[in-house]
C-alpha cells in the first residue's frame, strides 16, 4: 500500500496547525483588546508596589493581596461572609423583582395608574436609600431587615423604571396586528407586550444587580458583624490592608458574576432579540 493509495498529502498536518496558530492568535489579540487596559492597570500596580513608586502600606502589590484572599476564602473569615452578603443582597433583589417587574407591566400599560404613581414615584427615586437607612433603623432596628430594606429601596427603582419603559416602547403595530386577527388583551400581552419589553427588563435586573451590591457594603458598615463589607471595614480599622483590598476585590467579582449570570439569562431568553441586532 503506497502513500498515494491512501491519498496522504503531507501537507496538511502543515496547515492544519498553521490554522489553529492563526485561530489562538486571533483569540489572544480579542482578549488583549477587550481586556488589555485592565491587565496593563494590574501591572502598573504591581510593579509601582513592589518599585516603591507607590507606598506599599496602602498600595501592596498584588501578590500579597492574591495571598490574603486565597487565606480569607481557605480558612479565614472570608467564606462564611459571601453566603451571608449574597443571602441579604439577594433577598433584597428578589423582593425588588416581585414587587417591580409586575407593578411595572401595569404602569407602562395603564397610563392613568403612572399619571397617579409617578409623582409619588419621582418622589421616592430622588431620595437617596442612604439617607433614608436611619430612618428604616429606627423603624426596623439594626437587624437584618432594616439592611434588606435599605437594599430593597434602592434596586426597586431600576427594575421598575425599566420596566415601564420596556412596556411603552413595544412598536404599537405589533399590538394592533395582533389585535386585528382577534388576539385577547391576555394573548397580546403574553406574545406581544411581554417578549418585547423583557430585553429592557434585563437591562433594569443588571442595574439593580449592581445597585444591589452597592447598598450591600454601605449597609454592612453600619451596625453588622459580619459580611463581605463588613469585613472592608475590620480590615481597614486593624490595618489588615491587603485584607481589605481583597475583600473589596471579592466583592467586584461577586459583582461580575451576578452580571454574567443575568446576561446568560438573557440571552437564553431573549434569543429573537440578539439575533436580530
Amino acid at each position: 500500500m503506497t502513500l498515494q493509495s491512501l491519498d496522504y498529502s503531507p501537507s496538511e498536518p502543515r496547515l492544519w496547525g498553521a490554522e489553529v496558530l492563526r485561530r489562538g492568535t486571533a483569540a489572544v489579540g480579542i482578549g488583549l483588546a477587550r481586556y488589555g487596559l485592565v491587565l496593563g492597570f494590574f501591572a502598573v500596580w504591581q510593579i509601582a508596589s513592589v518599585s516603591g513608586w507607590l507606598n506599599p502600606s496602602i498600595f501592596p502589590p498584588l501578590d500579597k493581596i492574591g495571598g490574603a484572599l486565597w487565606e480569607g476564602l481557605a480558612g479565614g473569615p472570608l467564606l462564611n461572609d459571601i453566603g451571608i452578603s449574597l443571602q441579604r443582597a439577594g433577598i433584597a433583589f428578589a423582593a425588588a423583582a416581585i414587587v417591580g417587574i409586575p407593578l411595572g407591566l401595569v404602569m407602562g400599560q395603564m397610563p392613568w395608574a403612572e399619571r397617579a404613581l409617578d409623582p409619588l414615584l419621582q418622589l421616592f427615586r430622588q431620595t437617596s436609600a442612604l439617607a433614608l437607612y436611619p430612618v428604616f433603623i429606627l423603624l426596623l432596628g439594626l437587624g437584618e431587615t432594616s439592611k434588606d430594606f435599605v437594599i430593597f429601596w434602592a434596586t426597586l427603582f431600576p427594575i421598575l423604571l425599566a420596566t415601564i419603559g420596556g412596556v411603552k416602547e413595544v412598536d404599537p403595530k405589533l399590538i394592533e396586528m395582533a389585535r386585528t386577527y382577534g388576539a385577547s388583551h391576555l394573548t397580546v400581552f403574553r406574545r406581544v407586550v411581554l417578549p418585547s419589553a423583557t430585553p429592557a427588563i434585563f437591562v433594569g435586573l443588571r442595574l439593580s444587580a449592581t445597585t444591589s451590591l452597592l447598598l450591600l457594603i454601605a449597609a454592612e458598615m453600619i451596625g453588622a458583624q459580619s459580611g463581605v463589607g463588613f469585613e472592608v471595614m475590620n480590615a481597614q480599622y486593624n490595618f489588615e490592608i491587603p485584607l481589605m483590598y481583597a475583600a473589596i476585590f471579592l466583592l467586584a467579582f461577586l459583582g461580575l458574576g451576578a452580571n454574567a449570570v443575568l446576561v446568560a439569562m438573557q440571552r437564553s431568553l431573549c434569543r429573537w432579540s440578539i439575533e436580530g441586532r
